[in-house]
């Protein structure tokens, strides 16, 4: 999912302990309805005060983003459902999730949410929303996984699992 107040890292944390998960904002303020797009990359960070301009000056409009809502969009698209409606029911999906906090301003939104409840996604929908929001480990992670550190630091030897 789009990071959203370190969602990533708590949910686990949170599932190992037995709590419950309440997302705030779990369509990330409109980016995963597809409310903005990539013409608002260069807006971000520059808020003129406007509802519209809010998410771009926070920061959340970013191309990480908007590759998640692009996926988010390519699976409504298929099941014939509102981006909202997906975001939402991938965000139900989860086991530590108790209930999602949607920020809807109108009835007509807020009927559009509530349809995520009939929404089923397949487990292929599923594993693709997972990694288009997958993060990214980053250094050193990605150093000590690469090909050319592996070698050095193994000799070349691979050990292959028992059978």
């Amino acid at each position: 999912m789009v990071e959203r107040a370190g969602e990533h890292d708590l949910i686990p944390m949170a599932r190992e302990l037995g709590l419950g998960v309440v997302p705030y904002s779990p369509l990330a303020g409109g980016v995963l309805t597809g409310k903005y797009g990539r013409d608002d990359l260069a807006a971000a960070g520059a808020g003129d005060g406007t509802r519209r301009s809010f998410n771009p000056a926070l920061g959340t409009v970013t191309e990480r983003n908007l590759a998640v809502a692009d996926a988010v969009r390519e699976v409504a698209a298929e099941l014939g459902r509102s981006s909202a409606q997906v975001a939402l029911a991938w965000t139900l999906r989860n086991p530590a999730v108790t209930a999602p906090v949607v920020g809807a301003r109108t009835p007509s939104q807020l009927a559009d949410n509530l349809g995520a409840l009939d929404v089923e996604l397949t487990a292929s929908q599923l594993a693709r929303l997972d990694a288009a929001s997958a993060i990214g480990l980053g250094y050193p992670h990605d150093m000590l996984t690469g090909g050319h550190i592996r070698e050095v630091m193994t000799g070349g030897l691979r050990i292959e699992p028992r059978r």
